[in-house]
């Protein structure tokens, strides 16, 4: 390749680390460098929801429910829930795809004492969740509080994200709350890194 374009092996290298480091390109080991696809650009500037963002970029969203049990609230849960630890909530786990390509894998917790049936949830894989929690158990969710930091990918995650362990990605914890200000779901998103880009706007 660099003979084609007149240049070094070095600059084409370089080159190549440049465009990997921006996004534009990535690896997987033993397979080669690839294009990668533009990333889902999605703004913190107000409470959105994943599947309508996916839907006004033209893209098919598509969630597969992996689990849906009634657990006993960690310490961590029950604080962001504003419950005790070990009281009961529904933990549903999901895949969630753009495209058939999987791009979050995703827990929701909601106390239980809100959620009469379990099993509705998972309509999830045909209906938004908070459309689900407004028609099935009349809760209207309308603000969320969402924080972000970056991690890598682990082997349990891998399979379902069909990423390389170690791979860069997004960890998103977000507190939903009703029109009462009252916490129904602590959410926490496993975000691929390759495929997603948030941002803000500063005024």
């Amino acid at each position: 390749l660099y003979k084609i374009f007149g240049v070094s092996r070095n600059t084409a290298i370089k080159a190549i680390e440049d465009l990997v480091q921006e996004g534009i390109l990535y690896r997987v080991q033993g397979k080669g460098t690839f294009v990668s696809l533009p990333k889902i650009e999605q703004s913190l500037s107000a409470f959105y929801s994943f599947s309508q963002v996916l839907s006004k970029k033209g893209l098919k969203p598509k969630d597969i429910v992996l689990d849906v049990k009634i657990i006993e609230a960690s310490h961590k849960v029950a604080k962001e829930l504003e419950m005790d630890k070990g009281d009961k909530v529904v933990a549903l786990q999901r895949l969630r795809h753009a495209n058939e390509e999987p791009i979050i894998l995703e827990t929701s917790y909601l106390p239980k004492n809100i959620i009469d049936d379990a099993d509705k949830l998972k309509l999830v894989g045909y209906t938004p969740l908070y459309d689900i929690l407004n028609i099935h158990f009349n809760v209207v969710v309308n603000t969320a509080k969402e924080t972000f930091e970056p991690i890598l990918i682990r082997e349990e995650e891998k399979h379902h994200l069909e990423v390389e362990a170690g791979s860069p990605a997004l960890l998103l914890e977000r507190i939903a709350y009703d029109t009462s200000k009252r916490p129904v779901e602590f959410c926490k998103s496993i975000v691929r890194g390759d495929r997603c880009k948030f941002y803000t706007e500063l005024i």
